[in-house]
């Protein structure tokens, strides 16, 4: 017998992941419909790669194999057939994905609360939840977080463990509009260090009733003298947590935010006597006996949140200790880039922070090669994708390139990102821009700090600042176009 091989089995079928895949309402107008054909976020790329991509990958490396992907009925279409499809499975090759839809609309998102709730049925064992934008550190695995939760589960009860990333700091204020968004919402948290157990997170609601000041309760800090605060963290919304709140769900069912409702009343849990009473059976924590509390207290490894001994043990040649009940864990997370993609400012963001990591070279194979002029000059911090064409003395600095992009002669491209099949005709110039997959700029037109929606044509000689560009009441093709859509002044590029 292979234990090995079945230790591995184990572990695969120990948790479920549910991965939330959203409409993307931060992400307009790329994230708006193309003509019939919609935009999942989900399929945004990120350093020319599909966001879905990254938390796949990182489940993967952490040996869950079984995962439950939600998202809108209208995107299921588009998003099966890139997880299924032969270009993806190499990605993530172990991974079992079922995906499952909700009716929503753009105009009435659904909360992360009701979504585990509708599907609880599906969810019959401990589960992480995280969402499709998240792009995870390279020096932060999820086999990190579990094993914290694994250890504070068979401990001390503890029934999630949530992750913390140190906020992102992206352009300089009025390198882009305002309107775009910020790279990390931050709110204050209070947490106990030597223990990693997350003691308070600051809601809307208390910044309703004192803005100025945290109201936070004696019995926390009795039980928590030595905490720590601070306001700049950002929630990753990983979370892995235990099957029984699922349970509590169903009954508040007026909460619809996971972060900014469900989890700061979990908080209030560990020190509240009589939150612990009324829940306490439904969640069920896993109690720890004297022996292997006793171990863990003194392993060189561990530093867990066990209470002094229980007075009703005192004097006995077995000592017992008392384990703190329904825990909440939290893992600080403070070197490397991470980042939830969940609006502009961090697409572009996380777009360069990639271009950073490492030089990038010009594709070597002679196919891919051959579409790129010897007299182009691309800076070494830029990206270009595959089956891309760039015309003579086209300029390519800090950007993003997509797939099947055409660029002009003479055209400059600076600090933006193209998503694919996108045409910049001779002349034209980018500046600090985001531009819809289809989008054709025409010859020696402007865009600088601009957005576009899939599909938009900007006009030859047009200049355009600070814009999101929607295409509205277009059903036709750009005129001047051949049966395959490319215009006789693109074939001469």
């Amino acid at each position: 017998m292979d234990f090995e091989e079945s230790s591995t089995k184990l572990v695969s079928h120990e948790f479920l992941a549910v991965v939330l895949a959203g409409f993307g309402n931060e992400l307009v107008p790329l994230t708006n419909d193309h003509g019939d054909e919609p935009c999942p976020k989900a399929l945004l790329p990120v350093a020319n790669r599909p966001m879905i991509d990254f938390p796949l990958t990182w489940l993967e490396q952490s040996g869950i194999t079984e995962v439950l992907l939600i998202c809108p009925t209208t995107h299921r279409s588009s998003i099966s057939h890139h997880i299924h499809s032969d270009t993806s499975s190499s990605s993530y090759p172990s991974l079992h994905v079922d995906v499952q839809t909700y009716e929503e609309s753009p105009d009435e998102p659904i909360g992360t609360c009701a979504v585990l709730k509708h599907f609880s049925s599906r969810i019959q064992r401990d589960f992480v939840v995280l969402p499709c934008d998240f792009v995870p550190p390279e020096g932060l695995s999820l086999t990190s977080i579990l094993n914290k939760y694994r250890i504070e589960s068979n401990l001390d009860g503890a029934i999630v463990t949530s992750c913390w990333l140190l906020k992102v700091h992206g352009p300089d204020r009025g390198a882009i509009p305002g309107e775009w968004g910020s790279t990390g919402s931050c709110v204050p948290i209070i947490w106990d260090k030597k223990s990693g157990t997350l003691l308070h997170i600051d809601t809307p609601d208390d910044r309703d009733r004192n803005s100025n000041e945290l109201e936070i309760r004696m019995s926390l800090l009795s039980r928590y003298p030595v905490a720590s605060l601070s306001s700049q963290y950002t929630d990753s919304h990983v979370y892995v947590c235990k099957r029984s709140i699922l349970d509590i769900l169903h009954q508040k069912s007026t909460f619809d935010s996971f972060r900014e409702e469900f989890l700061p009343w979990l908080c209030k849990i560990q020190y509240q006597k009589t939150k612990q009473e009324k829940y306490g059976r439904v969640l069920r924590p896993i109690q720890a006996n004297a022996t292997h509390a006793l171990a863990l207290r003194h392993s060189t490894l561990f530093s867990g949140p066990l209470l002094p001994q229980d007075p009703s043990s005192r004097g006995s040649s077995s000592p017992s200790f008392k384990p703190v009940l329904l825990r909440i864990g939290i893992v600080v997370h403070d070197t490397g880039f991470a980042g939830r993609v969940n609006n502009i400012a961090t697409l572009l963001e996380v777009n360069r922070q990639f271009l950073t990591r490492a030089n990038y070279t010009l594709p070597t194979d002679p196919e891919n090669r051959a579409l790129i002029d010897a007299k182009s000059q691309i800076s070494s911090d830029s990206m270009i994708g595959s089956s891309t064409k760039i015309g003579e003395r086209a300029t390519i600095k800090r950007s993003v390139i997509g797939r099947h992009c055409v660029i002009g002669k003479m055209a400059r491209v600076v600090g933006s990102v193209l998503l694919d099949h996108c045409v910049i005709l001779d002349g034209a110039k980018l500046e600090g821009c985001i531009l819809g997959r289809n989008t054709r700029v025409g010859a020696k037109a402007e865009l600088v700090r601009s957005l576009t929606q899939a599909g938009y044509e900007v006009d030859a000689g047009a200049t355009i600042r600070n814009e999101k560009l929607e295409v509205s009441d277009w059903t036709a093709g750009p005129q001047g176009t051949d049966s395959d859509g490319v215009s006789q002044e693109d074939e001469g590029l």
